[in-house]
């Protein structure tokens, strides 16, 4: 056999592991861990001598700081909730809308965009998702009039992990091949992405206005006692919480509460001083996550066995075994397509090379979810000779790419995958059909809004 025969049969070989790792971590037969796919297809492209050894160390080198800051990201939040932090939020949330069912959507949205912000995207879909349910079933609404708050709750949840990169592991994994760091990635994205995200928020405003009630009910102590009542019982536990236990607002710890919430703002804001002294973000991010572990243990005597069996550790895993996947592609030369078919025009028009980035991720995404999109986006643009600057916004298209164009299908992120997953294990069914009608509404024209921002920023800033 030829070397061109063999190399023939090798890309077909990767096609073939790469479209099926896919579908196993969509499909998740038997509800196994998306890392189980992952990394089986990673081990049949090391034995089949489609990624080599050298790239090994190198794929865990660039994967395991991004995974590890949001494994903490995530620990945080599993301490924050079993403090009641998030159940106050809902209760609270409740209490302050009086009544008005254009205010509840309003809340959700900053709700919303807050969890993503101070934590991550899928940290967030998995603490808001249930609380809007909870709100919804405590208001009785009309099946029609749930779906504003749904669907906003997944949308802001996901595209809120653009405007700081620590937010989204899709984000942060490819920051230093572009010699990019958290402070440079949010001058160039923070504007852009705000201008994004309002522009979703008045898309979907305008889309469910009829849909928003305009009165819900109002509810008093004693339904909020039910309320907690019920969640005591296990009804619609919230996924992050052991064991389904709920703190009312008469039984918080308020001094505990107060010194984690301080704490989780100061580690947040580390994130982007204490790299410049040569502190790793992930270093930043554990000792944050162990901070708040030994403050809890000190106030309420609480060891860290809900840390354990509920922090995901298995994201380190899935991670590396897609980064391995895409390397694959990129070993046998698939990425030379786009390479030869884009190359001169991005290295001559800062426009095309930001659109072009965005768009293309965007279409990958939606086809094979956006975390080997971003990867195989990033691989691609570095190795196109681009100057510094282009190549630093391609890549934060590339992003843009990932956290709102991915939201057109739930595929694209595993955000949605996981909001769907949510939704069905409390009994309410969002078929795909319903969510790209919704989609298609709002997510290309976000895209674009956000991209054109892109570029008129870089024009004011440059």
């Amino acid at each position: 056999m030829g070397l061109t025969q063999m190399h023939e049969y090798l890309i077909i070989y990767t096609f073939a592991i790469f479209a099926l790792t896919t579908l196993f971590i969509m499909w998740r037969p038997h509800g196994i861990n998306e890392a189980i796919p992952a990394l089986s297809g990673a081990l049949l492209l090391f034995i089949a001598g489609v990624v080599p050894f050298s790239d090994i160390l190198q794929i865990f080198k660039i994967v395991s700081g991004p995974s590890i800051t949001i494994i903490s990201t995530i620990v945080m939040c599993i301490v924050l909730e079993s403090i009641g932090v998030f159940r106050w939020a809902a209760i609270n949330i409740v209490n302050r809308v009086k009544g008005s069912g254009i205010k509840l959507f309003f809340y959700i949205i900053l709700l919303c965009f807050l969890m993503t912000v101070f934590f991550n995207n899928d940290g967030s879909i998995l603490i808001t998702t249930p609380i809007i349910i909870h709100i919804i079933s405590m208001l009785h609404l009309k099946p029609h009039q749930k779906y504003p708050y749904f669907f906003t709750g997944v949308f802001i949840a996901t595209s809120a992990s653009l405007p700081i990169g620590v937010s989204n592991i899709a984000n942060l994994i490819g920051l230093k091949m572009v010699g990019l760091d958290l402070i440079s990635y949010t001058h160039f994205a923070f504007v852009p992405s705000m201008i994004g995200i309002s522009t979703l928020c008045l898309l979907l405003y305008l889309l469910f206005k009829k849909d928003i009630p305009k009165n819900i009910t109002t509810l008093n102590d004693q339904s909020i006692e039910l309320f907690v009542s019920n969640q005591k019982q296990g009804i619609q536990s919230h996924p992050l919480s052991l064991s389904g236990e709920m703190n009312s607002p008469e039984t918080i710890n308020w001094s505990l509460f107060r010194v984690c919430i301080l704490l989780v703002v100061l580690i947040r804001g580390s994130y982007f001083v204490l790299p410049a002294f040569g502190i790793p973000i992930e270093v930043i991010a554990i000792t944050g996550a162990v901070i708040l572990i030994v403050v809890r243990w000190i106030s309420l005597k609480v060891g860290v066995l809900d840390v354990m069996k509920k922090a995901p550790w298995h994201i380190l895993i899935f991670a590396f075994g897609m980064y391995v996947t895409v390397y694959a592609l990129n070993n046998t030369g698939v990425t030379t397509f786009f390479i030869e078919l884009l190359k001169e025009a991005m290295q001559d028009n800062l426009v095309f090379a930001s659109f072009t980035s965005g768009l293309l991720v965007s279409v990958l995404s939606n086809v094979m979810n956006n975390l080997p999109s971003v990867m195989l986006g990033t691989l691609i643009i570095t190795d196109m000779g681009l100057d510094l600057h282009t190549l630093q916004v391609s890549y934060i298209s590339i992003i843009i790419g990932s956290d709102i164009g991915a939201l057109l299908s739930p595929m694209g992120t595993l955000a949605t995958l996981l909001w769907m997953f949510v939704l069905r294990k409390n009994g309410i069914d969002i078929s795909w059909s319903k969510y790209f009608k919704v989609a298609l509404m709002v997510i290309p024209i976000t895209l674009m809004v956000t991209l054109i921002a892109l570029n008129l920023w870089l024009l004011l800033i440059t």
